[in-house]
């Protein structure tokens, strides 16, 4: 018997740790579930979009974060991923949510000139992270000039969530993009948007400009 959306937040309510609530919460995300045992609970309830959809209309944190890990990106209409994108403040949520649902949805490009414009800087943000997807994978017909046009100007100033997206598309154009590259190095130098950004041992900064060097530094 496929599981209910009464039993699954029944087995993620379970698995509430009172600390990770804490860590979580501070992170933006009202949930208290270890994430490795939310994705060993989604492979044991299977896929199943319509189960997704009565998680997300819960309201409950766990229950979206489980939603998402066992929808089907193509079973969800642009309309559906529009209100789930409004509908929640979850960070970890909404990240999910074009990640894994948007991102892979055969309606990625419709949802990003959607968002693009729109009034919700996180509808913006989400644009800017599939603008991030066609830059490097399908830029045909992107006019990659004006995207740093518009990233020079609003990106010092733009929400944190819009920022860090916007910021990704201008790393990624001056990654893949060479005749581009010093333009959008000349950019993030300037800007110095996430210079100062913590970034552990290892890990590459997401500061533009270091962040383009290291790779363009690996495809070498």
């Amino acid at each position: 018997m496929p599981m209910t959306a009464s039993e699954a937040l029944a087995a993620l309510a379970a698995l509430e740790d009172p600390k990770a609530r804490a860590v979580n919460e501070r992170h933006g995300d009202a949930h208290g579930v270890n994430l490795s045992k939310m994705r060993a609970l989604a492979k044991q309830v299977g896929m199943s979009s319509d189960l997704a959809r009565e998680l997300w209309d819960s309201g409950d944190v766990a229950g979206q974060l489980l939603g998402l890990l066992i929808a089907k990106p193509r079973e969800l209409s642009a309309d559906e991923i529009d209100q789930m994108l409004r509908s929640t403040r979850s960070a970890k949520a909404h990240d999910w949510l074009v990640n894994y649902i948007a991102k892979k949805s055969p309606l990625a490009e419709e949802l990003r000139l959607r968002w693009f414009e729109d009034a919700d800087a996180d509808a913006r943000a989400a644009a800017w992270s599939l603008t991030s997807v066609r830059v490097q994978k399908t830029p045909a017909g992107l006019e990659l000039g004006a995207l740093l046009d518009r990233i020079e100007s609003e990106l010092r100033d733009a929400p944190s969530r819009e920022q860090w997206a916007m910021n990704e598309t201008l790393a990624t154009i001056g990654i893949h993009h060479p005749a581009l590259r010093e333009r959008a190095v000349a950019i993030g130098e300037r800007l110095q948007v996430l210079a100062d950004y913590p970034t552990p041992p290892n890990c590459t900064s997401p500061f533009a400009p270091a962040w383009i060097a290291e790779m363009v530094r690996r495809q070498g």
